[in-house]
């Protein structure tokens, strides 16, 4: 004998319809069910292209007997239906899983829009988030200009009507024909003929924890309707892109919010100096990745001269991860304010400032060590006296070529017993331009950090004339130049990269 127990097959969020019923424990009607709720019916358009929620609140699919992934039509046959019933779940799975491998906000928000493409058989889509969605715009098939004009069409005549504001009555829009609907506003009618759309459908991204994220709208180039079936895979669909990218847009603001405040422990702006032209860059690795944290400074000093300095704050000690660098960015914050102060004290003595600088360090912070270089430069003399700990020699661009400025070899801050190394004093003429930077820009030039030094050097000495003219020019050249991460295709960068370029004038 066999089981005759009625199957239990809930794929995709497919339920039996109450009082449905069944042939070998499959329900002879379609339907989708929301988690606490019967079917019900799709009742058409309201004004303005809004439908009646075929959709319950928090975004959830409700049961539709029209629904075709189950084939309720006369002379469909129970193995049809089957095979469309998992081919709707085979294609649900597929997206949703692209959709899990994407890596950021802006990855995730291009594979909803061409999942929903995909599904509804559009060629072109439109996402906007809200301000808790961190407020971006991102296209598909649409370009910059395409996106522009339809950012003009006011939010209560849009593709968007009711779903950003979360209306309780408005959990989906579909507008078959953008050109004869009486509920489409003119600007959207106006941009809908330039861009050559015919009809539209948009759902919102909503979550019952987060409220509404944004919506997506997908167009179509001539009038029509997608059927109910592409509508609610679409509608299943984005029930679960929201849930992923409410945690995606999170650690994107956190992300964004940590960045802001690293940025805050370094200069917002660089002093004015007679015959000194000064321009830095930094670009922070994130805090997921980054294994230190790098500063770099320039001091106005009482006599006119001034102090420049880049250096690098390593994370919590031996065999210290990701996960330190948070607190290498706070201590970071703390030894440059110190050695601005030092700076001002004895800034004419660089290896006064470095030695203090690492009693200090050993003091308040005995798991770290550090890497730095100060220079101080006397703009009038064109005069320039350095020290280094452990730190990438400068480069001196002059009108013959770039030269290593050879700091004597000396370990990082914090090494040591007691750090001491003296300094280098060296002139430079009208024009030359002196480079500081940290390991990061280094090894961005090349596998080692040897390498990637000569690879910095040649570059600077082969930048063209008038980039070599303006340090902030330099700087963007430099950058330009130097790859993501040298060797490995794709992998993250662990150092922040800081680039300090001063040019006398």
């Amino acid at each position: 004998m066999t089981d005759a127990r009625p199957l239990d097959l809930p794929v995709a969020g497919i339920q039996q319809a109450p009082g449905v019923p069944q042939v070998c424990g499959v329900p002879q009607a379609s339907g989708l069910a929301p988690a606490g709720g019967p079917a019900q019916a799709d009742t058409g358009r309201k004004a303005g292209g809004a439908r009646v929620p075929t959709t319950g609140p928090g975004g959830r699919a409700s049961a539709d007997p029209a629904f075709l992934a189950l084939g309720a039509e006369p002379g469909v046959g129970l193995q049809d239906r089957l095979a469309g019933w998992l081919s709707d779940f085979t294609s649900l799975h597929e997206h949703t899983e692209r959709l899990a491998a994407a890596r950021g906000p802006a990855q995730a928000l291009d594979t909803v829009l061409r999942s929903g493409a995909t599904l509804l058989g559009a060629r072109r889509g439109l996402i906007t988030t809200t301000a808790r969605g961190s407020g971006r715009a991102v296209g598909l098939g649409l370009d910059r200009a395409s996106l522009g004009a339809l950012e003009t069409v006011p939010a209560e005549h849009g593709p968007f009507t009711g779903l950003l504001g979360g209306t309780a009555d408005h959990w989906d829009v579909l507008v078959t024909d953008l050109a004869d609907d009486p509920a489409v506003g003119p600007r959207f009618r106006e941009v809908a003929a330039q861009l050559g759309l015919g009809a539209c459908y948009a759902l919102p991204l909503r979550t019952e924890a987060d409220g509404t994220l944004g919506a997506a709208v997908w167009f179509y180039d001539e009038p029509t309707e997608p059927d109910e079936r592409s509508r609610h895979l679409a509608r299943l669909y984005c029930d679960f892109a929201a849930q992923l990218l409410a945690g995606q847009l999170e650690a994107d603001r956190a992300r964004r919010t940590a960045e802001a405040l690293r940025r805050g422990l370094l200069p917002d702006r660089l002093p004015v100096v007679p015959g000194l032209a000064l321009a830095a860059r930094w670009v922070p690795a994130g805090l997921d990745h980054a294994v230190g944290s790098d500063w770099y400074d320039a001091v106005a000093l009482p006599d006119g001269s001034i102090g420049l300095t880049v250096g690098s704050v390593s994370g919590d000690g031996p065999g210290a991860g990701p996960d330190s660098a948070p607190g290498a960015a706070t201590a970071m914050g703390r030894l440059r304010a110190a050695l601005r102060a030092y700076a001002v004290l004895e800034g004419e003595d660089p290896v006064s400032v470095l030695g203090d600088l690492e009693l200090l360090l050993k003091t308040t912070e005995p798991t770290r060590s550090a890497t730095a270089v100060y220079a101080w430069v006397e703009p009038d003399e064109r005069r320039i006296t350095l020290a280094g700990a452990g730190h990438c020699p400068p480069v001196l661009v002059t009108r013959y070529g770039a030269n290593f400025v050879e700091t004597s070899l000396s370990a990082p801050l914090g090494m040591l017993s007691c750090w001491e190394a003296p300094g280098v004093e060296l002139s430079a003429e009208r024009g030359d331009l002196l480079l500081l930077y940290t390991e990061g820009l280094a090894r961005r030039f090349g596998p080692t950090l040897h390498a990637g030094q000569a690879a910095l050097r040649r570059a600077a000495a082969e930048a063209p004339r008038e980039v070599r003219l303006s340090p902030d020019r330099l700087c963007a050249h430099l950058l330009a130049l130097c790859p993501a991460a040298p060797g490995k295709p794709g992998s993250p960068a662990t150092d922040d990269l800081v680039l300090l370029a001063a040019r006398f004038e």
